[in-house]
Order: structure tokens, then C-alpha cells, then sequence
């Protein structure tokens, strides 16, 4: 099941190396920021934040804040990971991503999760990433400007597809559904002069639509 998360990491992973070394990282820099981080949209927030003259703590604040939901997912999957101890919950949590977290999600409905699929999801996913980074880090005068290849797309392609697969019925389809008219709603919100941080795209639909749906379905079973 980690495959398909390694082919649409590849790609953006090599978005990342070019825009990592374009932003002044070496290729050694790039490639242990992506081996160490596996945090996509953190990353890239951060060089945007560097790139913009942001301060350290500015930049930890904003990839502090894009990644917070990491921690609701953490305490979804760690319910079916009781007989663990907490070192091997940590090491496990390394992994964790938006991807891997609908498919073991997928798994532990299905009844087939364990700590070692959910180990592996994680290495194959890793491994995408970090190849993904090395590839575009050396390869950028080749591959040049990543969006005349239509790269960006892949990882909205992947959750589109994810979501379609989890999406059980109706009620998940409509929180899905509401989730996304937020997050294109926040930054057209600029129109009307309200602006609202791009570090908050992901993390307040999320909580919202998350919010909408328990207070809409109470009754709906947690798994």
C-alpha cells in the first residue's frame, strides 16, 4: 500500500531538491533535510520563510503551526498501537504524513494494520521523499523549471485519490467536501482585505470540518 505514496513523493520530493538548492542548500544539505524532516509542506514552507528574510524562530513558529495536525493523527493511529511502548510509538510517529495516515488508517478499519505494515508504509514513503530530493538536487540545471512538467500536481493528485478511496459514504464525503471549500476559501478571503496565513490552509479546514462532522454526526463510530 506505500506505493503509490512513493510515486507521487518522487516528483514533489524533486521539487523540493530544486527549490532547496536554488535557495542556496547544497546537495547534501537537501537531501538530509528531507532524510531527517519528511514533512513536505513543512519544508517548503520553511524555505519560502528563509527566502523571505524570515527570523529562526519565525520559521520554526510556521512550520510549527503547518504541522500541528501531526498530532491529532498521532493520537488516531497510537489507539491501535496499545501494545506498544512509547520509543517504538515514537519511531513510528517519524513517519507519519498525510499519506501514510489514510492508508493505515485504510488498514486498521480493514483489520490488517500492524506495527510492521504501518513500518513499512513509512520506510517506502521515506525512501520516495528522500530519492525524490536527491534526484532534483542534482538533476536541476536538467530538469530546469519544475511546473512546465506539471510536478506540483502530483501530491494534489494523490490526496484526491486517497480521499476517493477512504470516503466510506456520504456523511465523509460531505466533511471532505466542506474541508476543501474552506481551504479555498481562506486565501480568497484576501479579497475582501482579510488576509489570512498560508501556514493555515491544511491545519484550520481540517479542525473545522473535523468539528462541523462530530457536531453533526455525533453517533458516527470512531475507528
Amino acid at each position: 500500500m506505500g506505493f503509490p505514496i512513493f510515486l507521487g513523493y518522487m516528483p514533489v520530493g524533486a521539487v523540493f531538491g530544486i527549490v532547496a538548492t536554488e535557495s542556496g542548500f547544497s546537495t547534501t544539505q537537501a537531501i538530509i533535510c528531507s532524510a531527517t524532516a519528511l514533512a513536505g509542506a513543512g519544508q517548503f514552507i520553511a524555505l519560502t520563510q528563509m527566502n523571505g528574510g524570515a527570523s529562526l524562530l519565525a520559521v520554526l513558529l510556521a512550520t510549527t503551526i503547518v504541522n500541528l495536525r501531526y498530532v491529532l493523527f498521532g493520537a488516531s493511529i497510537a489507539q491501535h498501537l496499545k501494545e506498544l511502548g512509547t520509543t517504538r510509538q515514537a519511531a513510528l510517529a517519524f513517519t507519519l504524513t498525510d499519506e501514510t495516515f489514510a492508508v493505515n488508517t485504510n488498514d486498521c478499519r480493514a483489520g490488517s494494520a500492524t506495527a510492521w505494515s504501518m513500518f513499512g508504509v513509512g520506510l517506502i514513503a521515506w525512501i520516495g521523499w528522500v530519492l525524490g530530493t536527491a534526484i532534483g538536487a542534482l538533476s536541476r540545471d536538467a530538469i530546469g523549471d519544475p511546473s512546465r512538467w506539471g510536478l506540483e500536481f502530483a501530491m494534489p493528485a494523490m490526496f484526491a485519490a486517497l480521499f476517493v478511496a477512504l470516503a466510506e459514504n456520504r456523511r465523509h464525503l460531505a466533511i471532505g467536501v466542506l474541508a476543501g471549500f474552506i481551504a479555498l476559501a481562506l486565501p480568497a478571503m484576501s479579497a475582501i482585505g482579510i488576509v489570512v496565513s498560508d501556514t493555515l490552509f491544511i491545519i484550520v479546514p481540517s479542525v473545522v470540518a473535523a468539528l462541523i462532522g462530530t457536531m453533526l454526526f455525533p453517533k458516527e463510530r470512531v475507528r
